[in-house]
């Protein structure tokens, strides 16, 4: 059985020992050498391996300032650390100190890299700061468990860690990994937050509210973790403010891209936002068709059924079977918002001659044609159709989509729902 000392330690002898150990009391212990105490100076920060699970420390930062060499201090050199009091290690090979410090990929500093930073916390989604971490010193090795998010790590800097009448809000590492390794040891400008995996689990709306949260280092660096589907996502859901922000930071092949995931009225909704000129650069990232509507609904913001229609959606014959549907489906890899219903058109003009909602095709035999299950006449938009009437269609029917057809009823795209809600939404913030 395990049990241990007041100061953290194993006391059972038949198992290896351990203790916790807090960064902050360690900072500013004296350093002394060899047998003799001689000193070296001060610990200014201790230095980690990026390592699953964990990151291991490596060794002791040493910084002396009055343009004196900085020091690193090797794991297998140091003797012992005695918390909030001093540091003691072997003496150096060669000479009065060890070598200087030289950064390697995959390092990172714990003072500099970690205090100070904002993270989000995945439970409740909140923006939180990094006042200390909590170490494990066990089996020869020092490992980083913990980041501790509470008042009393700012305590323990002020040399007020005896006062335990604040509890300690520990987050495990574990659900708390750099977005970029490489920036973060190289740059010292990328903040934590919850990795790449499960950034893409949180609502769009989360994810901007957080980003609004954020500084403009912290801001870049979670947005770029972010995918373009899912940047353009949050990008719409952005305050203006935070989506100037964001937009000035972008490369232009990365704003090709989240621009490429979201609807003209979406990009004009952006533009208007932005400055002259910012909004002409980002205008000739568009495809020439997006392009023309953006620029339309900038000169008259006056929204119609065109401006909003979407060109991905199902449209087969009449004698196409459910199966083949079902299957051509299953093979297409289309995004989920699409496949809401399926349409039937007659070629070779794309005429518009009936609907059916794809629950509806879960239910039929394979052999059923579409003709045969169809709805028709199709509720359906005019080309020019006007905001105020879509929304009057939307109430009217509970549609999740709408299709927009031309004077000769031809089958031009589809309007989502969600796509009107948002512009209704964004008239009222305004």
């Amino acid at each position: 059985m395990l049990t241990t000392s007041k100061n953290g330690t194993a006391a059972a002898t038949d198992v290896e020992p351990y203790r916790f150990l807090y960064l902050t009391d360690l900072l500013d212990c004296p350093v002394y050498a060899g047998p003799n105490r001689r000193k070296l100076g001060k610990l200014t920060d201790l230095v980690f391996a990026l390592k699953e699970p964990y990151p291991e420390l490596v060794g002791l930062y040493l910084e002396h300032g009055w343009g004196k060499p900085t020091e690193f201090i090797p794991w297998d050199r140091i003797e012992r650390l005695d918390e909030r009091r001093a540091v003691h290690v072997k003496a150096p090979d060669s000479g009065e100190t060890y070598p200087p410090f030289v950064d390697q990929h995959g390092w990172l500093l714990a003072d500099a890299h970690l205090i100070g930073r904002t993270i989000l916390d995945l439970d409740g989604r909140r923006i939180e700061v990094v006042n200390d971490i909590q170490c494990l010193e066990s089996k020869g090795r020092l490992v980083l468990v913990h980041v501790d998010t509470s008042l009393a790590g700012i305590l323990r800097r002020w040399k007020l860690g005896r006062l335990r009448w604040i509890k300690d809000d520990l987050i495990p590492w574990k659900k708390i990994q750099p977005l970029s390794i490489e920036d973060m040891s190289k740059t010292d400008q990328v903040s934590l937050s919850v990795t790449r995996s499960e950034l893409k689990e949180l609502p769009p709306e989360d994810l901007a509210d957080a980003l609004e949260e954020l500084s403009g280092k912290e801001q870049e660096a979670l947005f770029s973790a972010l995918d373009s589907e899912t940047a353009a996502e949050v990008l719409v859901e952005a305050e203006p403010r935070a989506q100037r922000q964001l937009v000035a930071d972008l490369e232009p092949d990365r704003a090709r891209e989240v621009l490429g995931e979201m609807t003209a009225p979406q990009v004009a909704n952006l533009l208007s936002n932005l400055p002259h000129d910012d909004k002409a650069e980002l205008v000739e990232l568009l495809h020439p068709d997006v392009a023309g509507k953006v620029q339309n609904l900038l000169a008259d913001p006056e929204i119609r059924a065109h401006d909003l229609a979407l060109g991905e959606y199902l449209a087969y014959p009449a004698d196409t079977t459910v199966g083949h549907v079902l299957g051509s489906l299953r093979a297409s890899g289309r995004e989920r918002w699409c496949i809401s219903y399926v349409y039937v058109v007659e070629q070779p003009n794309n005429l518009l001659r009936g609907v059916v909602d794809v629950r509806e095709l879960v239910l039929a035999s394979d052999e059923t044609r579409l003709g045969d299950i169809m709805s028709a006449p199709v509720v359906s938009a005019e080309a020019d159709s006007l905001e105020k009437t879509l929304r009057e269609i939307f109430a009217k029917y509970h549609f999740r989509m709408i299709p927009v057809v031309d004077a000769q009823d031809r089958l031009l795209g589809v309007i989502r729902f969600a796509d009107i809600m948002r512009n209704v939404e964004i008239r009222a913030k305004e």
